[in-house]
């Protein structure tokens, strides 16, 4: 089941790549801006403000990072993060950067913080009308975008206020930036990583050599966006494998959601022998132990395309948080030089985290998969145990 040593070797190599610029990526205008701490010019402190379409466990995972990228820059004191924060709240998460964020030169705006709850309330429309109203006030001076939904909506020349774009799947595709190399609004960055998924699928298949590889996306042109579909056929037309697909309503709230991904996950189950696991709305932790369950049962191998987080909860593989220390790194460097007066849009968009294993040997165990001792020297993180997440509140 596993491949030749000779390609696992490839894989090796590929892991000690360091992250940075993508190959042909060049640098753009405002690349040299400095990234040294610095208060607004009449002293005050420079507002942050956050929009997310809903909770989602990768966006406290990202603005963590980046709140530390930027504690690496000196822009705030070094700050320990609560344990008791579920990982899919930014809410409560925000609520204690705001109170604890000691800093000469930001502020997270209490009253900054919105979220569309994945349309459940308030509608969507009317949630971007009400941000795009308190922008145009004037009293937030950098937005971060967190997620395609948030980025879609800031994408207007409607907002002038400087809006960093995180945690997109895919900006270009999604509409989001005209190319990688310019957003096409001067207000607006948002980072892109070109080949990220095709380095994902590459890597899964190179460790388990699967014949058929399952995935669940919404047919629309956002939820084939969403789950990298063009990448997932152009590495199965390379590799000679099978996708096979199921489609489902997953642009909806948190619980439709889940019993619809619930309900292509037990169709997939019996026929694939791996599965490529997407960022959606379903994929909520606390939903794990049901949403893996038939997997577990048929023996298939999974790959999260979100990241080691679902690996720590029953996932079999990923790419390691510690790419999330790269990402945000380049966030932080990002918002420091657009607080420095650098244009968002002249700014460099394109940016590769290093493709680093995160990997379960429970869940190895539980469906009969022996990592090579290559992998296993190779994976950075190594979980021994799944976790269950507390329920959501």
């Amino acid at each position: 089941m596993i491949r030749t040593l000779a390609r696992l070797c490839i894989v090796l190599l590929v892991l000690v790549l360091a992250p940075g610029l993508a190959p042909g990526a060049s640098a753009a205008p405002n690349d040299d801006f400095p990234t040294t701490p610095a208060a607004k010019p009449d002293g005050s402190k420079w507002r942050l403000g956050y929009l997310e379409g809903g909770p989602y466990s990768q966006y406290p995972a990202t603005l963590i990072a980046t709140v530390k990228g930027l504690v690496d820059l000196d822009w705030l004191k070094p700050l320990t993060f609560p344990e008791d924060i579920s990982p899919e709240d930014a809410h409560k998460l925000w609520e204690y950067l705001a109170k604890n964020a000691d800093s000469e030169y930001i502020e997270f705006a209490p009253d900054a913080f919105w979220s569309g709850n994945w349309d459940e309330a308030p509608p969507r429309e009317q949630l971007r009308a009400e941000v795009i109203e308190r922008l145009n006030k004037g009293d937030i001076d950098l937005m971060i975008a967190m997620g395609t939904w948030a980025g879609q909506d800031l994408a207007t020349s409607e907002v002038s206020t400087p809006t960093v774009v995180l945690s997109s799947s895919d900006p270009l595709g999604s509409g989001i930036v005209k190319s990688a190399d310019d957003s096409g609004l001067d207000h607006l960055n948002a980072r892109l990583d070109p080949t990220r998924y095709l380095r994902q699928v590459r890597l899964f298949h190179d460790i388990i050599g699967f014949k058929r590889l399952g995935i669940v996306y919404e047919d629309t042109m956002a939820g084939r966006t969403y789950a990298a579909l063009d990448d997932v056929k152009t590495v199965a037309a390379e590799r000679g494998f099978e996708v096979v697909p199921c489609t489902t309503m997953l642009d909806v709230h948190s619980g439709e959601a889940f019993r619809n991904l619930q309900t292509c996950l037990d169709e997939l189950a019996p026929k694939v022998d791996a599965m490529y696991l997407t960022e959606n709305n379903g994929m909520q932790l606390d939903k794990f132990p049901e949403l893996l369950a038939p997997l577990f049962a048929n023996d298939v191998p999974t790959f999260s395309m979100a990241g080691s987080d679902e690996v720590r909860h029953g996932v079999l593989l990923s790419i390691a948080q510690a790419g999330f220390k790269y990402v945000g790194d380049f966030h932080a460097k990002t918002i420091a030089k657009i607080l420095n007066g650098a244009t968002p849009r002249l700014l460099t968009q394109v940016f590769e985290a290093p493709p680093k294993i995160a990997i379960n040997l429970k869940t190895a165990e539980r469906i009969g998969f022996d990592p090579p001792v290559d992998i296993l020297m190779a994976a950075d993180e190594i979980y021994e145990n799944i976790e269950e997440a507390p329920p959501a509140k």
